[in-house]
């Protein structure tokens, strides 16, 4: 049982690191979930590109398609890669225990990322890997080092090169690196890949709370029903009192 017990926590060692935050400064995501059409775009990229080894055990297609403005049946046909219903939830086949060996870990559940992280996390996360050959996969990231999956994205973006500078620690020189440069192999532009990266963390903060919208536009009827509330009370309780003085 002991022995269970220590292997479960080594491998949930990286979700540790990951939750500890990042060293470096987060960039802005920007993300408007108004905005159907980069959601559609970040479905599209997380289904091509994340959903082979992060599921989505939360969340339905059919709902995904319906909130983010995808008729079902084009959702079915070019969303939906491994003949799930549309009713069903977001899932891979990907085995768990494998994906244990192959990563360390199994890679996490991205349901609430968002929400546990923040879109600014992963919008910066995305767009700070970088070539070290070090790596099992030949890839690093500033936000989450030491990162244990590679980089999905590579093929939009190319791969990012580091930019380091010997700076002075504690009496000591060090290397760090102080900003990243795309080596130009990408099918996408630096500002392509800004919006994309961006369109998947719009996406992903959809996902994280889908009626998010829908709250707020309750919270504003609600608070515009109070206030008128308060202002009838208000001439209500002047008229009584009127008669009193």
């Amino acid at each position: 049982m002991m022995k269970k017990l220590i292997i479960g926590l080594f491998a949930l060692l990286p979700t540790f690191v990951m939750a500890a935050g990042p060293s470096v400064p987060l960039m802005d995501a920007n993300n408007d979930l108004t905005d159907k059409a980069s959601l559609q775009r970040g479905a599209q990229l997380f289904m091509n590109y994340c959903l082979g080894c992060h599921q989505m055990q939360y969340q339905r297609y059919e709902r995904t398609f319906r909130d983010i403005g995808i008729p079902t049946d084009i959702g079915q046909e070019q969303l939906i890669f491994d003949g799930s219903k549309v009713g069903g939830h977001i899932l891979n086949a990907m085995d768990q225990d494998d994906a244990a060996k192959w990563f360390g870990a199994a890679p996490p559940d991205l349901t609430l990322i968002s929400r546990v992280k923040s879109p600014d996390y992963i919008y910066t996360y995305l767009k700070s890997f970088y070539k070290d050959e070090s790596r099992p996969f030949g890839v690093n990231n500033t936000v989450f080092p030491l990162v244990g999956m590679p980089h999905v994205l590579q093929e939009l973006q190319g791969l990012p090169l580091p930019i380091t500078e010997e700076v002075e620690e504690h009496g000591k020189m060090v290397t760090k690196i102080v900003g990243l440069e795309t080596d130009g192999s990408g099918e996408m532009s630096t500002d392509e890949y800004d919006h994309a990266a961006r369109d998947i963390t719009n996406f992903l903060a959809y996902v994280g709370e889908p009626s998010r919208l829908e709250s707020e536009s309750l919270g504003i009827k609600v608070l515009g029903f109070l206030l008128i509330l308060f202002i009838l009370a208000f001439f209500l309780k002047k008229e009584y009192w009127r008669d009193v003085h």
